[in-house]
């Protein structure tokens, strides 16, 4: 009998609508708390985790990372250094993704370095980081930073597992969508982890993955066309898998499937990219059937539809009015394939255990102005004064606010 007992821990940040963290929770891992900016992906975390005894003891927390300090974080959570099982999180794809500049480094949504701020002052056991594939491809384009990052890594003691481009396909989700893993591991937990992608799944294509959702659609709707239109799209729907959906911006306008190459792929599976279905009953209140249903290329997909695409389940709810519930769904990171990287860390994590195997921390570190004033304040023994170091800063970098 498998056990369900969630027995390792996690920190989560840009935590978004909560792809990777329902993954990771599928995967067994205990969610101490999901970090988030956003006001509407926020909500949506609270809609699913908050009364959910699932997720008892998880925080929900609102907070522009380049604001929160490390070390009141670990405090917050009542957590020493090495306590924590697994730092995970999408940060910013912008900084990285084809469809952008491609800034890297310089680019002020880049939260790499403040990723790695919460991994020295945590210095949890794994580490999990997801991005978009053009970190990783062309691979000269930003060798140079990788390098940088990972030998900042390997200075707080980890090692890296693997870095590499996982297709969501490869994991039961209806959709192509690559993205770069990096995950990393204290360096006594290395030998336990096995150094190859995760386990593969069969192949879903979209007609498998919404065609009880699409034949309700039809149904719901008194049209003499439904049933022919159903098993049209159902023909066309089944040959493959959708192209990478697409979350878009705030600065740019309503919610659509993607850029003119996308919305051609999903036209040729039966799906009409060029916007996002109404509610049934927004669809009979506003008369929007022929848009909605009947558009040449074929059905809109709902946001519900978009999120079985993405790979969450039909019960997760998504807070916020259509566009924006869409671009949390298009901007999420699928949670089958979070399920997959986070069940090896599990089994690396589980089996150094039972081999007696414990990371080390690197120790007390000396308390400074800059770092630790407020703990100064709580500690010093007011009889004789504390005279503190000054504050060593030559590792870090700016962080930048979230877009």
């Amino acid at each position: 009998m498998t056990s369900t007992k969630r027995e390792f821990t996690s920190v989560e940040i840009c935590a978004g609508a909560g792809g990777q963290a329902l993954g990771l929770h599928n995967a067994l891992f205990r969610h101490l708390a999901l970090i988030e900016i956003d006001t509407n992906a926020v909500a949506t975390l609270k809609a699913n985790v908050e009364g959910n005894a699932e997720w008892e003891g998880c925080k929900v927390k609102q907070a522009d990372l380049t604001q929160l300090k490390p070390l009141d974080l670990r405090l917050e959570l009542e957590l020493e250094a090495g306590d924590l099982d697994l730092l995970a999180g999408g940060v910013p794809c912008p900084p990285f993704s084809v469809a952008g500049k491609q800034l890297g480094r310089d680019d002020e949504r880049d939260l790499f370095p403040t990723m790695l701020d919460l991994v020295d002052e945590l210095e949890p056991k794994a580490v999990m980081i997801e991005n978009v594939r053009g970190l990783l491809e062309p691979k000269e384009k930003f060798q140079g930073y990788r390098e940088e990052l990972l030998e900042r890594l390997e200075s707080m003691g980890y090692e890296k597992c693997y870095w590499e481009v996982l297709e969501a396909k490869n994991y039961g989700v209806p959709q192509l969508r690559p993205r770069a893993i990096l995950v990393a591991m204290k360096k006594a937990y290395i030998p336990f982890f096995a150094a190859t992608k995760p386990q593969r799944q069969p192949l879903v294509t979209v007609g498998e993955a919404l065609k009880e959702s699409m034949a309700k659609r039809y149904a719901d709707v008194d049209d003499p066309r439904s049933d022919e239109k159903f098993q049209t799209w159902l023909g066309r729907a089944s040959k493959g898998v959708a192209p990478t959906l697409v979350g878009g911006s705030k600065k740019h306008g309503g919610a659509d499937l993607g850029p003119t190459r996308a919305k051609k792929a999903w036209a040729a599976l039966g799906v009409c990219g060029l916007g996002v279905a109404n509610s049934y009953e927004d669809m009979i209140r506003l008369d929007s059937q022929s848009r909605d249903l009947f558009a040449k290329d074929g059905p809109k997909l709902t946001v519900t539809q978009a999120a079985i695409i993405q790979g969450f389940p039909e019960t997760w709810k998504f807070s916020g009015k259509k566009t924006a519930a869409y671009r949390q769904v298009g901007n999420a990171f699928p949670p089958p394939v979070a399920q997959a990287v986070g069940e090896q860390i599990i089994a690396a994590l589980k089996a150094a255990r039972e081999a007696g195997v414990v990371a080390s921390v690197r120790g007390e570190r000396p308390l400074t102005v800059e770092r630790d004033s407020e703990l100064l304040f709580k500690l010093a023994d007011l009889s004789a004064p504390v005279i503190p170091e000054p504050a060593d800063r030559g590792s870090d970098r700016e962080g930048a606010v979230v877009g």
